[in-house]
């Protein structure tokens, strides 16, 4: 393969993402404008690929280069495009760790993108999916798409099939919000999908592929009401709703303020609620945070818009 361009180094950026959306496990998911990770890649004298610092981590995250996500996801790339220089990254996380909103798929693609631009992108954007989801298997256990396609790509990502490949992105209505809230307690998802039972029955998996399909047609159409009355989950969202304490009382405070709908941000903790316009998201975002320090836990929110562009590079 031809490298051109090649640059001294890089820094890319991937944001924040909600997977599942509600009815919709591991097929959907959307990229929100902030919180986002970065990776700095730069040529180094010495062989093979290496992460020089990782910030904002408290410690946590491996150096490991065959263990760190936005490494992982490098070295894939790397290995594909035929490259052996020294490359070190600097990890910058914004994200918080076992969030559920989609932090070692942020570090995967800002990674992949990184290393792609360090090279004079010799890929297009469309084609380093493949990369990060190597980043997000060592992570997780799994290669699913639903939080590294949106932090890629942005906007809604369905993945309507995994094996092979085939997203399809949804542009976003235009007055959409997110309020995300994050209490300060982890899920990990492996923990998170160990919980889930194996077989549902055939009024459960009708019902919802209903909601699925009107959340989609709710999107393409920017109809608000098909969009909140579609956001229910009745087979993930009871069995991972126990591992967050309060959960209940903090999604009655949201739909209570406005929210269209509201669930569980990927495998949670974190819960996100969407609403149709800038008017209910403050209070909406308090009234979450208060539901939660009502069973004794602090927390955190985000309010966005949804990101259209994903992931990218910014010098």
């Amino acid at each position: 393969m031809s490298i051109t361009n090649i640059k001294g180094n890089v820094r890319a950026f991937a944001p924040a993402t909600v997977a599942n959306v509600g009815c919709a496990f591991d097929i959907l998911g959307f990229a929100l404008e902030q919180p986002r990770d970065e990776v700095v890649a730069r040529f180094t004298t010495e062989a093979g690929l290496s992460i020089s610092a990782v910030h904002g981590d408290n410690g946590r995250l491996p150096h490991d280069p065959q263990k760190n996500t936005a490494s992982v996801a490098a070295q894939a790339f790397l290995t594909h495009i035929g490259e052996r220089r020294g490359i070190a990254l600097e990890v910058f996380k914004g994200l918080p760790l076992g969030s559920g909103l989609g932090s070692s798929a942020a570090s995967a693609v800002a990674g992949v993108l990184a290393v792609n631009a360090l090279f004079g992108s010799p890929l297009a954007k469309e084609d380093l999916l493949p990369f990060a989801l190597a980043g997000e298997k060592v992570a997780c256990g799994s290669a699913h798409a639903d939080n590294a396609a949106p932090a890629l790509f942005g906007g809604f990502v369905l993945i309507r099939s995994a094996q092979p490949l085939d997203l399809i992105k949804i542009a976003a209505p235009e007055e959409l919000r997110c309020v995300v809230v994050h209490p300060h307690i982890e899920v990990k998802t492996e923990d998170a999908r160990r919980l889930l039972q194996r077989q549902i029955t055939l009024a459960d998996a009708v019902k919802q592929w209903g909601n699925i399909g009107g959340l989609i047609a709710g999107l393409y159409r920017a109809d608000y009401e098909l969009i909140g009355r579609s956001l229910e989950d009745g087979i993930i969202e009871p069995q991972r709703k126990l591992l967050v304490p309060g959960f209940d009382a903090v999604k009655r405070a949201a739909l209570d303020a406005g929210a269209l709908g509201c669930s569980l941000s990927g495998s949670g903790p974190a819960i996100f609620a969407l609403f149709a316009g800038d008017q209910q998201v403050q209070d909406a975002a308090a009234a979450m945070r208060a539901a939660f320090k009502s069973v004794a836990i602090e927390s955190s929110s985000i309010i966005s818009r949804i990101a259209c562009d994903g992931g990218g590079v910014l010098a």
